[in-house]
Parts: structure tokens; sequence; C-alpha cells
């Protein structure tokens, strides 16, 4: 329905890319927990083989930079089930009716700090992607606020800023939950049911696993195996940051904000997501609820 560009990403990359029926996009706002659910989805594809590297196989297809054109090449000549991601809201995509489409959310707060320890810990040569290279659309990326705080009420009081809109984000995608292709996971239910989260993604895409590989594949995706396996796992393998993949593959918790924000704060987000999302929408955000 429209087309979105940023010093991140350029929608017009899906232009170029054949859909195949058996495709799964794995959607989701940054530092909510699309690289989890990409190592689901690769397990499960997989058998649970632990040599599969999400950073290898599966990209961000509409990130501006980089070779974009031998990216779809790469998917083009995948022989897999492709697994593909994007942090578009869903009305910047080009949907495919055949394929399958798991948007994986998170309370914003919990969102803010992951993000801010990604951005707080970026390289020069993250800035210099982003900022650097023809095609930006806005103003440059700056450097993260080091106090976290601050750094939230900054990306709760610019919808997002420095990054994109988080608002119309998880907005589009609660929207359109009731599609027979969409299926949607909130970060917080992973963390207190994974098992059982992962076999509702299984059966939404009509992946028979044998018995057998479950406990491996359980194992793979657990944080501890993961933040171990960090390189396969990291977005480009962790290269564009202080401290490589480790530093991105970081708590894996919520809550943090917890102790750091003031009450207000926590009101000021509390009151947005409810204008923002309604009142059923607001409550799954926020911990999960069966959408």
């Amino acid at each position: 329905m429209r087309e979105l560009h940023g010093a991140h990403f350029d929608s017009t990359v899906w232009n170029d890319l054949a859909f195949r029926g058996d495709d799964v996009v794995v959607a989701g706002y940054a530092g909510s927990g699309t690289g989890w659910v990409q190592q689901i989805v690769a397990q499960l594809v997989f058998n649970g083989d632990p040599e599969v590297s999400i950073a290898d196989i599966s990209p961000w297809v509409d990130l501006r930079v980089g070779p974009v054109l031998a990216r779809l090449a790469m998917l083009e000549a995948q022989t897999h089930r492709r697994i593909l991601k994007t942090h578009l809201p869903v009305d910047a995509l080009r949907f495919s009716r055949q394929a399958r489409y798991i948007h994986v959310a998170r309370d914003g707060r919990d969102v803010a700090w992951s993000l801010h320890n990604r951005h707080l810990h970026a390289a020069d040569a993250w800035y210099a992607m982003l900022n650097d290279t023809p095609g930006r659309v806005g103003p440059p990326v700056p450097r993260a606020n080091p106090d976290i705080a601050e750094y939230f009420r900054e990306w709760l009081g610019g919808d997002g800023a420095p990054f994109w809109p988080f608002w119309e984000n998880v907005r589009s995608w609660w929207a359109v939950r009731g599609l027979p292709n969409v299926h949607l996971v909130h970060f917080e239910a992973l963390k207190r049911d994974m098992a059982g989260e992962i076999r509702r993604i299984a059966d939404f895409l009509e992946i028979e696993v044998d018995p057998a590989s479950w406990p491996r594949i359980l194992r793979h995706c657990g944080f501890d195996w993961m933040k171990a396996n960090a390189p396969q796992v990291a977005p480009l393998g962790g290269a564009l940051w202080e401290g490589g993949a480790e530093t991105l593959i970081n708590k894996g918790t919520n809550g943090r904000w917890r102790d750091v924000l003031t009450a207000r704060d926590a009101a000021d987000y509390e009151a947005a997501a409810l204008a923002e999302l309604g009142p059923e929408g607001a409550t799954w955000l926020a911990g999960g609820a069966a959408a």
C-alpha cells in the first residue's frame, strides 16, 4: 500500500523478490525477537541441525545497504524452504497470499532496552554503513545516548527515534492477525512456554517434526545455546558491533526497565500503548496474552 525508505531500509527491495509458495517471512520491530524466531523456524525447517546459520541463510530483505542484488540472488538460489526477515509494517510489504508470516512483538519498554544495547555498542562501520552510503533517506543516525532512561524517553517521545516508528509497526500486524497466513508470537510467551510456542509455530507452518528431533530443536532455540553460538544467530554475524555477536545476543530477559524508569515514564508508555493499540492490543503487547 506504500513504500518506506530510511537510513535502514528500502521497502522496494521486495519488488524484485520472486515469492515461493512455502516462503516463511519473520517480521517484527527491531529488538522484539526476530532473531529468536528466525532461529526457531530454521531449527524446524532443518530438523534441529546445529550447523544451520540464520546469519548466512536468512537475510533482512529490506535492508537498504549491502549487496542487495547478491542478497536476492542468494535467496533465488536456495533450494530449501526459505526464511526471510523484515522489519517493515505489513502495509509496506508486497504481501503474498501463499507465504506464511510470523510476527513477533514485545513490550516496547523491553524493545527500547534491547535497542539501546545494540545502538550503544555499534561500531564506527555501522554508522558509516547507514549514514555515509548513497540512498539514505532522512537524517543520519546519531550516536546513542548513554543514559538508558533518557534514551527510552527520546525513543517513546519520538515514536521510535532515531530508528523508525514503533506503534505503526505493531498496529499494522495486530490488524491482520486474523488472516490464515499470519501468526502472531510474543517474546514473553516464548519465555513462558518456549516448547508450546514452538509447537504452535510448527503447526502454523505445517511442519511435522520427528519426535526424536524435539529435544535438540528445543536445545538449539534456548538462549544459552544461542549465546554460545552467537555468530550463527546475530544479524550480519555481529560484525558491525563492538564485542561482536555476543553483544547482540545479550540478556534475553524482560523487565529490566522496572528498576530504572520512573512511575511517570511507565505511565506515559502505557497511555501511549492504549491510545495506539486499543485495550486488547495494548494488553497483548504488554504480556503476550492469547491473540
